[in-house]
């Protein structure tokens, strides 16, 4: 358990060099729109988030990813790897993911992770779930905790861009952090048990933020 305790910190780090500290989601346009205007309104934004396209889509599918990992299913990766990339409703979030997978999957072939599938059976445009993914099987991590720090990871990112770009103080951000983390061993055990007819990433408002930061004249972050 040590060991794989570490390796998941190591995962969730916000050091794991992916780049996702450069990446807003759409959370810059709606500050830029007025939609995020303060610590109670970014909360409302990504707590929405979290329990419903997040929730019910994302951290569903990267469980899946992870158990098909384990069972050495390379088709089973391939569809959903595919079915992720599919649902990225913008150029900037298509981009995104496969960056971030990208950076992942080069890392643990840098780092030497023992156990990697071969070249073959990875994606050739690999999600950062289907990465994700991977690393957490590789690294024997629990399906739980390995969930649990990507749901994580995604509040601990949205709530940095917060405070870059609402501004935030650092103070307001660790109470959102509080109040999102509180709400993830739910999530996380729902989502591993969702069956696949019930997934949703129906989320309007999210992809059009995404679409309109596109072509937003002044930005920080590269969705």
């Amino acid at each position: 358990m040590s060991l794989a305790l570490a390796r998941l910190l190591q995962l969730a780090s916000p050091a794991l060099p992916v780049g996702a500290y450069t990446y807003s989601q759409g959370l810059e346009w709606a500050v830029e729109a007025g939609r995020v205007g303060d610590e109670a309104t970014a909360l409302d934004w990504i707590g929405g988030l979290l329990a419903n396209a997040v929730g019910r889509f994302e951290a569903p599918l990267t469980a899946s990813l992870q158990r098909a990992w384990m069972a050495a299913d390379a088709g089973e990766v391939e569809r959903l790897n595919a079915d992720f990339l599919a649902s990225r409703e913008s150029s900037e979030l298509r981009a995104e993911t496969l960056q971030m997978g990208y950076s992942l999957r080069c890392l643990l072939h840098d780092l030497g992770a023992s156990a990697l599938p071969p070249a073959c059976a990875v994606p050739q445009e690999i999600t950062f779930p289907a990465g994700w993914a991977l690393a957490a099987a590789v690294w024997a991590i629990d399906p739980e905790h390995s969930l649990t720090a990507y749901l994580w990871s995604w509040c601990e990112n949205q709530v940095m861009a917060a405070l870059k770009a609402v501004p935030l103080g650092q103070t307001a951000g660790q109470r959102l952090m509080l109040t999102l983390g509180a709400r993830l061993p739910a999530l996380a055990l729902a989502a591993l048990d969702l069956p696949e007819e019930r997934w949703s990433n129906l989320a309007p408002g999210f992809a059009l933020a995404s679409s309109r930061h596109e072509t937003q004249y002044a930005r920080l972050f590269r969705s």
